[in-house]
């Protein structure tokens, strides 16, 4: 297989312009300013994968998720964490399935016959990175929070990022037939290294501002007032101003603006949010302090 040239994530629906990612984002639900509607552009355009990195909870794997819908692209996730490793993020062989291959043998084949029947495209499993790079049709491949896989993990990101190719000891080298749309999310939960950020387009996402904030929750909670939908965001900030353990996402945001609706409420006093804080503060801890601190609740 070969690589293309010209990476494209869209099947001849790929953005025209950063103008053109904003209106089609904004036509899956994910309101991107310009700096986000440019980058996005810009990954496209040279073919690099786009590191964003930010707080939880303010839209990175969304916008993944915004591309994909947005592109007719299917989405491949690979979910980081301690302890992943290459068999888990690129590819292992089904080694139940060749033990009974092995066991079924007649005693008097020659092993090598065995083996190499064995180690074939039938026992092989695909994990994310080996899916993304086989796919020919238009594909983002999320690469969720990175920051909480090991170091070792980071080296096999550049060897295939790097290319787009993987070699199978047994069956060859895998090209990208077609590049992938790639998308790395963090945490900033450590720092990931200079190699993979170089190879990288750079996009650092916040909580939005309580007027951007205030448009999202319009955009996904059809029937919400105005009103209400301001007072969320003006509250959400000043419990995100607190030193809590866990702020409230723009999701969290979201669900609370469709929970009050659930309940027939369209004014966030103190009995609506006495009712219902435990869907944006999620420990004991963060609701005490809000009620003593901003007196929510009380």
């Amino acid at each position: 297989m070969t690589l293309d040239t010209e990476p494209d994530t869209g099947g001849g629906r790929a953005f025209g312009s950063p103008a053109d990612v904003a209106e089609r984002l904004a036509g899956t639900g994910y309101l991107a300013d310009d700096a986000i509607a440019t980058t996005v552009y810009l990954a496209q355009e040279l073919g690099k994968p786009l590191l964003v990195e930010g707080p939880a909870g303010v839209g990175k794997t969304q916008l993944a998720k915004a591309v994909a819908a947005a592109t007719g692209a299917e989405l491949i996730r690979l979910q980081c964490y301690e302890g992943l490793d290459e068999a888990r993020a690129l590819y292992e062989f089904n080694y139940k399935k060749q033990l009974l291959a092995i066991q079924a043998a007649p005693a008097d084949r020659a092993w090598r016959e065995t083996h190499d029947d064995i180690f074939t495209e039938e026992f092989l499993l695909e994990r994310p990175l080996l899916a993304a790079i086989r796919r020919d049709g238009p594909t983002v491949l999320l690469i969720d929070e990175a920051d909480k896989a090991d170091v070792e993990v980071e080296g096999l990101l550049l060897e295939v990022l790097s290319d787009f190719q993987v070699t199978i000891p047994e069956l060859g080298t895998v090209t990208a037939v077609r590049r992938p749309f790639v998308v790395i999310t963090s945490n900033a939960a450590r720092e990931l290294s200079e190699a993979l950020k170089r190879r990288c387009l750079y996009l650092h996402l916040d909580y939005p501002a309580p007027e951007r904030e205030r448009q999202i929750v319009l955009a996904q909670v059809p029937g919400v007032r105005e009103r209400l939908a301001e007072q969320l965001v003006r509250t959400v900030a000043a419990l995100r101003a607190l030193e809590i353990k866990k702020a409230p996402s723009i999701a969290e945001t979201v669900d609370w603006a469709r929970t009050l609706l659930a309940l027939g409420l369209d004014e966030l006093d103190d009995a609506a949010v006495a009712r219902t804080l435990g869907v944006v503060l999620k420990h004991v801890s963060d609701q005490e302090r809000a009620v003593k601190e901003l007196g929510l609740g009380g």
